[in-house]
Order: structure tokens, then sequence, then C-alpha cells
């Protein structure tokens, strides 16, 4: 036989046995790659993520999955760094296959993998990441996102911020991507209301004594803007009970600090303070009803806003691999562009094409103590995506 020949009949062997293989991954699960947190202060709420996207999978696949096929969570932890997070979303596609990516995406964690996207061919769908940055040179074909970034955040906030008065603010944020973009955009904010920002710090991630911080809060001003994290925020709040902080201020607003996840771990440190909360169990409409009623049957508690993100993600990628008949990323990022989504935020929630932002609701809420004396959220405000989403940037080059 000829090397030609030979050739010819390996390259035929290898297809007849590449065959049933590809046949056995289309009709096989969906898997989807979740990145969790094992180290620092958003390690104790890497089981909330990996819970709530095995749930929100669960009730998907109850559902009969995407196109008949079911989804499969493999989890990945690593130590928090954004090499860490690059290292293990390739983990993820390399060695488990993946067809999304998603999970505890610090903002540095993203803007670190959004270049690594198209090598890697997959989607990633953020429901964590806040930073602008994402929403403009950060964009790339393959990136999605579904949570409230900065910007939206602090338009959210602009009507309630103008009722306040207040014309001097203190800001405290942390020190790294999300909390430099948050206080840019709020520090804006504050001045187009002829207001203006006395103190504007940054404490480290992981930062457990928070006295110098305080002592420079101190110093007088009509309100405070807390942008801390997890269990950040929770020292935080703590040490500012113990000093009387909060008790200085007319007005106490906080960004991603006075959390529904966090609220029994905060207990009475965070009263009084109104926080922006993007997703209520009690947002109108059947499908969050629904929702609700699974999650809690399934978990023995309510969601979380962080859930409801997780479980948007998973609606938003459903939608996409539906239309496109395919888990294939090109194809299923040309059925997001533009779509209209029915899920658990209302009906036809839209996916923008330009920029691959999900144009959603946001709100605020205040955390008050209940006649059975329990500490909960009463909603401030809520506004539609369309009122609340700045026009796409320029510098976008997500299609």
């Amino acid at each position: 036989m000829s090397n030609i020949t030979r050739r010819g009949a390996a390259a035929a062997a290898a297809l007849a046995l590449a065959a049933p293989l590809a046949f056995a991954q289309a009709s096989g699960p969906i898997k989807v790659g979740v990145l969790t947190i094992d180290s620092g202060p958003f390690a104790a709420y890497a089981n909330l993520i990996e819970q709530g996207a095995k749930t929100a999978a669960a009730i998907l696949n109850a559902e009969g999955g995407a196109n008949g096929r079911k989804f499969e969570v493999v989890v990945q932890a690593h130590s928090g760094t954004p090499a860490a997070a690059v290292a293990a979303a390739t983990r993820l596609v390399q060695q488990s296959g993946v067809s999304l990516l998603l999970g505890q995406t610090l903002s540095s964690h993203s803007l670190a993998l959004v270049p690594k996207l198209a090598d890697l061919n997959v989607i990633f769908i953020d429901h964590y990441a806040q930073s602008m940055e994402l929403m403009g040179k950060g964009c790339t074909p393959n990136y999605f996102r579904v949570n409230t970034p900065d910007g939206v955040i602090t338009k959210v906030m602009e009507d309630y911020v103008k009722s306040t008065g207040a014309k001097t603010w203190n800001l405290i944020s942390p020190d790294y991507a999300s909390g430099h973009s948050f206080s840019k955009s709020f520090q804006g904010l504050v001045g187009s209301m002829g207001g203006n920002v006395q103190q504007n710090l940054f404490a480290p991630i992981g930062t457990s004594d928070f006295g110098t911080h305080i002592s420079q809060l101190s110093k007088p001003a009509d309100a405070i803007m807390v942008t801390l994290f997890m269990s950040d925020g929770q020292s935080f709040a703590k040490q500012a009970k113990q000093f009387g902080l909060f008790d200085k201020y007319k007005v106490v607003l906080g960004n991603g600090f006075a959390t529904d996840f966090q609220l029994d771990a905060h207990g009475d440190n965070v009263l009084g303070v109104v926080n922006n909360l993007s997703w209520t169990a009690d947002l109108p409409g059947e499908r969050n009803a629904k929702y609700v009623k699974e999650f809690v049957l399934a978990t023995k508690r309510f969601p979380f806003y962080t859930d409801a993100d997780v479980m948007a993600a998973l609606e938003v990628f459903r939608a996409g691999v539906v239309k496109a008949g395919s888990t294939d990323a090109a194809k299923v990022r040309k059925a997001l562009e533009g779509l209209k989504i029915d899920m658990i935020f209302g009906k036809g929630i839209e996916m923008r094409a330009a920029d691959h932002h999900l144009i959603r609701q946001a709100g605020m809420a205040q955390v008050v103590k209940s006649p059975g004396g329990k500490n909960v959220f009463v909603m401030k405000a809520v506004k539609s995506g369309p009122e609340i989403y700045p026009a796409p940037n320029p510098e976008c080059k997500a299609q």
C-alpha cells in the first residue's frame, strides 16, 4: 500500500472514530463551567455561587434543558487572583469541555479573561463583575453580562441621592477595578448635582482593621457611600458600629455592602442603610414566582440576588442555544445579539447587540427592622432597564 493510500485510510479511520464522539458531544449534556474562589474574603460565599448554579441548572433541566440536552455544572475553584481565574477557566474549557463560563468573577478577573475568550472558543456570561470598562474597551465578541454595572447602579441611585439633599460625601471602596470604577461614576453623579466628595478612600481586599479609614471618614460630611463587599464589608460594618460612624451622617448608602445574602451576618450593624438591590423574590411575574418556589423547595432557603443573576445567566444561554440549535460559541453569540428573552426579570428582556449587555431592571432598598424583629429590606425604588442603561460605548467591539 502506498504512503498516500495509507494516509487516506488512517484519515478515514480517524473520521469514523471521531463521528460517534462528535454525535455524543452534540447530544450529551451541555457543560457549564463555574468559577469559584477558595481563599480570601470572597471564599465564604463560593458555596452560594455553586448552589445557585446547580439549582438553576436543575430547574432548567426539569423544563427539558436546551434542545433536549441537560445542563451539567462543573465547578473549578481557584485562589482569587486574575491569573488564577484565567488558569481555572482554561482548565474548564480544555479539560472539562465546558460551553459556558460563569461564576465568581471580580472585575479584575473578567478583564483578564475577556482577551482569552476567542482562543478558548467559549461564551462567558458575567453575572458578577461591575466595572464599566467591560462596557467599553473590555468588550469582546464572546463576552456577555447580565448583572448591573457600576454606571447603571449609579443611575438607579440618582433620584434617591437627589432627594436626600446631601451636598458633601465621603466614599470608601475596595482598591481594585470595580471599586475605582464605581467611585469615578459616583463622584460624577455627586458633581452633577452640585455636591462634592471630601474623602475618597480605597481599602485593600482582605482588610481586617478599618480604624484608620474610620478615623478619616469621621470628618464631617452629609452622607457616606460604602462600597465594600463580603467579609470586608462585614468587618467594616462591625467596626463602624463600634465607633458610631454611621450616626455622624444624615444618609448612609451602600453598593454591594448591605446585601441580602449578608443581612443576617451584618445584624444591626447596617440598620438604616440604603443599598442597591437588583432583584427581589417578590418581583412581579409568573416566571419569577415559579423560580422562587422551586428554589426554596430545592434548597430550603429563599434565593438571593446573586442566585437570581446566576439563573439569569443560564436562562440567557439557554435562549441562545435554543435559537442557534447549537452550543457552538459563534452560533450562540450570533443568536443572542438583540434577542428578547422571557425570563425571571420579565418578558422580552433584551440582550443588547451592540455591547452584549442585558437591559434589565435594578432597584434600591433600605434595611429596616420588621415587626417580628428580623432585619428585612424595604424597596425604595425599582427602575426598568431602558431607564437606567447608558447608550452603547463606541469603544466597545462586541461585534
